[in-house]
């Protein structure tokens, strides 16, 4: 099942997250249709707003080698609960993954619940926004 390999894929990139100031490690794993698997982990910066999570991370780096068809995304970090995405990678995850798509949130204790890219951002900005900028209808 995709759950149990992307939880582990997750857990082993959570190891290399670079996390000195905030010491909340992240990791993530993305899975393509193809059955591809990117991992990403949480890097932060001094300038914190330089800082980039796991899921953009594993996001970024499927994108940057061409793929554009995800399957399911699995975030785990050392948390009570499962953890939950930022704003940042809600709408990072909307541009890039179906609505449907299965978004996998986890502790490294095996606590995961299931949602959707639709259900963590719904009423999402799209680039279908944009088509009719600038045209007025007055």
């Amino acid at each position: 099942m995709h759950m149990e390999i992307l939880f582990e894929e997750a857990k082993k990139a959570r190891e290399n997250a670079y996390a000195p100031y905030s010491k909340f490690s992240v990791g993530a794993a993305l899975i393509t249709k193809s059955g591809k698997i990117y991992r990403g982990c949480n890097i932060e910066n001094a300038s914190f707003g330089l800082t980039n999570c796991a899921e953009r991370t594993a996001i970024f780096k499927a994108v940057s080698e061409g793929e554009r068809d995800f399957q399911a995304l699995l975030v785990v970090a050392d948390t009570k609960d499962p953890v939950s995405p930022c704003g940042a990678c809600r709408q990072v995850l909307a541009e890039f993954c179906p609505p449907t798509m299965p978004v996998y949130l986890a502790n490294v204790n095996g606590n995961i619940e299931q949602t959707t890219v639709e259900q963590l951002l719904p009423s999402s900005f799209k680039s279908e926004d944009m088509k009719d900028a600038g045209k007025s209808n007055v």
